[in-house]
């Protein structure tokens, strides 16, 4: 019997002047070619009130006693809250080697840390922070000032992550034994972070777009540390170089500044000077400069400290370049030229349990899962991700290539493999992974999605191998 469609309501003609103060509102310029995406969110909003259309919405969003709670409810349903606790790995290692010793060896003297995490979402980022910061500290942290505010549009996310509790899903990179170092369990597959790192960490309603009109608190100032990461995505090009440079002067003289992995822009580096450290790019005030290598010593891990080594499947590449044909049982026949993918149902298992940070129980699964579906490119993308989480470099790199060798074309398997090269201290084939990776995402368009990437574009990407191709440029000596 046929499947009856279901009529989907078209968007309507007071729409576009809707669509038109939602963005002066929030700043959220992500809409502007997003038509369908943003209708589908304001029919929620007017199903749950009752309203015909886009006009009379709008009516109510300007009403002065029913409007504001409506805008925070609006506000809920358009922003985007995926986030996970230490998230960017090789961010969350330049926090603990580099930039947090240079703040604290710094501030000595003076023992006050203030740190902003800006569009926080649902805590997950401020709370990593303060775990960082205690871990650094150790037993002298009760001899600090440390004060970590989160903020964010979303008055729904704030009152999450005030509550401080987390599904598997937000701990997902994070081993169980860490997991309970850092969580107290809450039951019913929920995770409480644990007080002392809770008391750190105060959360406050922000739009960036007040830096912009001088609304913006007098409080959020003098910070040694801001993190404004995968929110500029959402605003106009032109607001987002002004709000950068507003947060730069919220800074500290010395202080650092963290934006997204894909959101770097030339500008920044005119108004700020950019520094180079191994995987990520940082800023500090001052005169802008060409990006220059950060002088690192490396301080031995903070004993027992983790920092996630396996980055969710978000930056997932592949590499292009000649390599030994795999085992006889994985080469595929003569007349293969695209490997059929596994099925869905298998490569979300893998994904889930891998997501679970048990990576031996998903490195069993993968073997399993690769014994029914060998010729699946991405199974053996996610097996090299499972084994680089055990710590297993060689064999991961196997199963990148075996990847590769299945889909040349698989970008996020080309980064993966330059990333775990560059880690191992080869540079020259990391950076000829990496450098093939932004070969195939340049020959497609700039918003297209990656395969395995997590929504990362290929515009994302180039931008994410020419941030590790400088960092592995070791520095030209200057006479």
């Amino acid at each position: 019997m046929a499947t009856r469609a279901i009529a989907v309501p078209l968007i309507d003609p007071g729409f576009p002047n809707l669509k038109s103060r939602i963005i002066e509102h929030t700043g959220h310029f992500y809409y502007q070619d997003k038509d369908d995406l943003l209708w589908e969110r304001v029919r929620k909003r007017l199903r749950a009130t009752g309203l015909a259309d886009s006009t009379q919405y709008l009516n109510l969003l300007d009403d002065a006693i029913s409007g504001p709670a409506e805008w925070g409810k609006l506000e809920a349903e358009i922003t985007i809250g995926e986030t996970f606790f230490f998230r960017y790995a090789e961010q969350f290692a330049a926090l603990r080697e580099t930039i947090l010793p240079e703040i604290i060896d710094r501030k000595g003297d003076t023992r006050r840390l203030r740190i902003w995490s800006a569009g926080c979402s649902t805590g997950a980022e401020p709370y990593s922070l303060a775990i960082l910061v205690k871990e650094i500290l150790s037993e002298r942290l009760g001899t600090w000032r440390v004060g970590i505010v989160g903020t964010d549009i979303n008055d729904s996310f704030l009152n999450l992550a005030r509550q401080a509790r987390f599904g598997k899903w937000a701990l997902r990179s994070m081993p169980a034994a860490e997991r309970e170092r850092y969580f107290l369990d809450a039951g019913k597959g929920q995770w409480q972070v644990r007080p002392e790192f809770r008391s750190l960490v105060r959360f406050e309603k922000h739009n960036l777009l007040s830096l912009l009109d001088g609304t913006s608190p007098l409080e959020l100032t003098d910070f040694d540390l801001i993190l404004c990461r995968n929110v500029l995505i959402y605003f106009h090009p032109d607001k987002v170089v002004r709000i950068v440079e507003a947060l730069r002067d919220r800074l500290t003289e010395s202080g650092w500044m963290l934006l997204g992995h894909a959101e770097p822009n030339p500008a920044f580096s005119a108004m700020m000077q950019t520094l180079n450290l191994p995987g990520t790019v940082a800023y500090r005030p001052g005169a802008g400069t060409a990006p220059e290598a950060y002088p690192v010593e490396r301080a031995s891990p903070v004993p027992g400290h983790w920092v996630p080594l396996l980055p969710p499947p978000k930056h997932v590449e592949p590499v292009e370049r000649p390599r030994p044909a795999p085992p006889t049982a994985l080469r595929p026949q003569a007349q293969v030229t695209q490997p059929p993918p596994a099925s869905g149902s298998l490569l979300d298992e893998v994904r889930a349990s891998a997501n679970t940070g048990d990576f031996t129980a998903a490195d069993a699964l993968c073997r399993k899962a690769l014994v029914m579906e060998p010729l699946s490119a991405a199974l053996h993308f996610y097996h090299g991700l499972i084994l680089h989480g055990l710590r297993r470099p060689d064999d991961a790199e196997k199963s990148f290539l075996k990847s590769i060798y299945l889909d040349k074309s698989f970008a996020m398997a080309h980064y993966h493999l330059g990333l775990l090269l560059l880690a191992e201290g080869r540079s020259t084939p990391g950076r000829r992974a990496l450098t093939n990776a932004a070969r195939i995402a340049a020959a497609m368009p700039e918003d297209a999605p990656l395969n395995e990437a997590d929504g990362l574009t290929a515009g994302d990407l180039r931008n994410l191998v020419r941030i590790h191709l400088e960092a592995a440029t070791p520095p030209r000596h200057r006479s």
